[in-house]
Order: structure tokens, then C-alpha cells, then sequence
């Protein structure tokens, strides 16, 4: 049972990572500094690691390379949780009520 989560949570994260990759691809190169963010090809090399390392390392946290796996997914969300609403936000983008 155990590995059907874990597997789980590793296909999951690919998609979470590649998000991350395109959503950085797509923003403007002055929204990153004007966030007080990292650049964007900083940011672009960080998450293209990202969905590289959650690709080759595919079986998640029972697979030998679950440090590395475990860094690449914090990065990633790291990115979807704190840059991209600072740089939507950035770019008058966000919730209008």
C-alpha cells in the first residue's frame, strides 16, 4: 500500500514541476526583479532542474535518488508557492472581487 502512495505522489509531482517550469517560461523578465525575486533565467534553471530531476528519478521517496527527488520537488513548489504570486501580483494580474 505504502508504494502505490508513494508512486503516487512521484507521478504527481511531475506535472507540479513542469507547471512551475512553464509558468516561469511564460512571465516577463522584469517581473522577477521588480518582485524582489530571483532573475528569470535563475528561476528557469531552477525549475528545468527541477522537472529534470523529478523525471529521472521517478520512483519518488523509495527510489535511490529520494534526496535529490525531495530537493527538486521543494524547489518547485517553493517557486508555485512563493515567486508566482509575487510576480502575478507584479503584473496586476490575481483575484478581482
Amino acid at each position: 500500500m505504502d508504494n502505490y502512495i508513494l508512486w503516487g505522489i512521484g507521478l504527481l509531482a511531475i506535472p507540479v514541476g513542469g507547471f512551475a517550469f512553464v509558468h516561469a517560461l511564460m512571465q516577463r523578465a522584469d517581473a522577477f526583479t521588480a518582485a524582489d525575486k530571483l532573475t528569470k533565467p535563475a528561476w528557469l534553471g531552477i525549475t528545468g532542474a527541477s522537472v529534470l530531476i523529478l523525471v529521472v528519478f521517478y520512483g519518488g521517496l523509495g527510489s535511490s535518488g529520494s534526496l535529490f527527488w525531495l530537493a527538486a520537488l521543494v524547489a518547485s513548489l517553493v517557486y508555485i508557492v512563493d515567486v508566482r504570486p509575487a510576480i502575478v501580483g507584479v503584473q496586476g494580474g490575481g483575484p478581482h472581487w
